[in-house]
């Protein structure tokens, strides 16, 4: 992360020659608002350039653990990857969990130390940090300053001499993969593809391997970072294609794309499905726009094949998709998107992970909505799913490392120092603890030095209960949650408290209670607007005041029978604020 993975992607369209100029900005291949609003990529871009007599084909990834999928899938169409290092920073986490992924598939690795201009950089010290952690020789890692370019032309003469040139038969019948898509609403779907065996030719039919569909090709071109159409695209190149496609499913990425006259027998092996780990509700604020949030989801997976989406319905929020993310900033990225650029108002609803209930019958169930959860005299025990993390901090941090990660319920599995200043810290941990503010937690303790990464770990039984928040007596689906029991009392205490602040006053006693099953755990109250109905009494009899304010009581008490509290928006907006 932030090791200036998209600065050197600039500077190598410069050096190329592939940018203007005068069009040239920073980040430049970092399209959407988001990314250069938050300064982190959250898209792989890719990019064909020549230098010297070369063409290259460039992949621009992210570097955050939430997008980890995107990086899996662009190793899958490279023949060699750049491993970037801040000098002044050295290894992170995820350099390894990135770096292992690349040795997996086969790949050339070209070390590379960046940063080298500022004044804290220590190369000597990330140099021997990379030959004794990965085993890559400190005299072959190159050391290039991204910013001003030093040392960029060297590298890329690195790459040329030490990764392979792709193989692949050009007589061969055709075979392309499909590592991304995304909607145009004129042009319909636009697949970025890496042609395998074969040649593939400008208005040639073309099959789809996985949807068994054939498609008239209208366009096929290269990204040079600006649309370039071209008539044919050889074994190794990178390009772009468009058929016409409008059914999203038509295209997802790991489709084969073969010709329909000369067919391939066998489809490549395409990706693995990467699995959800962080589930959230997400409505829309206006009921009319359910079919377009519908639409929305259907092109927004097409261009992050990583979202699962299936319909929910809540008595408080109405209809709307509970969804699946590979992780919390992945969440937020994915609703702000939808925001954005399809113009929807929506609500999430707070996140939750995937627990198994074992019922006292012997069967089993997942559970990715706290309000699924059966009743407490079926069940038997309820397993949570664990993560194995990693943790790269400075040494100075690590007490207040290990405090966080012990008040998140986290066991220790392993500690190394790296060099006298690293430390690596291995637990494992609930994926709950993670979901919410962990990485925000573990970034402010260490001023933002330390670095995490993580895998799925499996399953354990955990003494667990479902908190319900009740408004009036009536219970709120989508404030209901899952926790473990030592937190339990905190969280409804919290809850209760902050719907106390956002529930508008009615003309009776609103009770607010957190419960788990029939025993209320917290309870605050949303105090009745009163009218001074003593107002024009001036002394007199006081039995004259208690009748007038014993009516009031009256007309509070039938209120309370017949009243229902309406939850407004805002309300729910913010306390599923995930900040807090």
């Amino acid at each position: 992360m932030d090791h200036g993975k998209s600065t050197l992607s600039d500077r190598i369209l410069e050096i190329t020659g592939a940018v203007d100029p005068r069009l040239m900005r920073a980040q430049y291949l970092d399209s959407m608002d988001i990314e250069r609003e938050r300064g982190i990529t959250i898209k792989a871009q890719n990019v064909r350039v020549r230098f010297e007599d070369y063409i290259l084909q460039l992949i621009d990834t992210p570097g955050h653990v939430d997008f980890g999928y995107e990086v899996s899938r662009s190793l899958a169409a490279c023949e060699g990857a750049i491993l970037l290092v801040d000098a002044s920073q050295g290894i992170q986490a995820q350099t390894l969990a990135n770096c292992y992924q690349a040795i997996e598939h086969n790949l050339e690795i070209v070390a590379v130390l960046n940063k080298i201009d500022l004044p804290a950089a220590d190369p000597e010290r990330c140099k021997d940090e990379l030959e004794r952690v990965l085993g890559l020789p400190s005299d072959e890692v190159l050391s290039i300053s991204a910013k001003t370019g030093e040392g960029v032309a060297e590298l890329l003469r690195a790459v040329i001499a030490r990764i392979p040139a792709p193989s692949g038969d050009p007589d061969a019948p055709l075979r392309a993969l499909v590592f991304d898509s995304y909607y145009d609403q004129y042009r319909g779907v636009i697949s970025s593809i890496r042609v395998v065996d074969g040649t593939l030719r400008d208005h040639v039919k073309v099959r789809m391997m996985q949807a068994a569909a054939n498609h008239e090709i209208e366009e096929i071109g290269v990204r040079t970072p600006d649309l370039l159409a071209v008539k044919q695209l050889g074994p190794g190149e990178v390009g772009y294609l468009v058929a016409g496609i409008k059914d999203v499913a038509g295209a997802r990425s790991g489709e084969t794309v073969t010709e329909a006259a000369r067919p391939a027998t066998t489809a490549l092996d395409g990706y693995r499905d990467p699995k959800p780990m962080v589930f959230c509700g997400i409505y829309p604020i206006d009921g009319d726009d359910l079919p377009d949030l519908r639409d929305s989801l259907d092109k927004l997976k097409l261009n992050d094949a990583s979202i699962t989406f299936e319909p929910e319905s809540s008595h408080a929020l109405g209809f709307g998709f509970r969804c699946g993310f590979l992780g919390l900033l992945h969440m937020e990225i994915v609703r702000e998107r939808l925001e954005r650029e399809f113009n929807l108002a929506l609500i999430a609803t707070a996140p939750s992970v995937v627990y198994r209930a074992f019922l006292t019958d012997g069967s089993e169930v997942d559970i990715d909505n706290p309000t699924d959860l059966p009743d407490p005299s079926r069940l038997d025990h309820i397993d949570e799913p664990m993560l194995d993390i990693s943790i790269l901090t400075p040494s100075e941090y690590l007490g207040t490392v290990m405090d966080l990660c012990q008040s998140r319920r986290a066991e220790m599995k392993k500690m190394d120092y790296l060099s006298t200043e690293r430390v690596e810290l291995r637990y494992s941990i609930p994926l709950a603890e993670v979901v919410i503010d962990f990485f925000d937690a573990l970034k402010s303790r260490t001023k933002g030095y330390a670095s995490l990464d993580y895998e799925v770990s499996g399953y354990i039984t955990s003494s667990l209960v479902r908190v319900d928040l009740l408004i009036n007596h009536e219970p709120v689906d989508a404030f209901s949650t899952i926790v473990h029991k030592s937190n339990a009392d905190y969280y409804g205490r919290r809850m209760a408290e902050r719907l106390r602040e956002l529930i508008p006053r009615q003309m009776f006693d609103v009770p607010i209670q957190a419960a788990i099953g029939g025993r209320v755990i917290a309870r605050e109250t949303v105090k009745a607007r009163r009218k001074d109905v003593l107002a024009k009494c001036y002394g007199g009899d006081i039995t004259r005041k208690r009748k007038l304010l014993e009516k009031q009581k009256e007309g509070k008490k039938r209120m309370k029978n017949l009243g229902r509290v309406e939850v407004p928006q805002e309300a729910f907006v913010a306390a599923l604020k995930l900040e807090d």
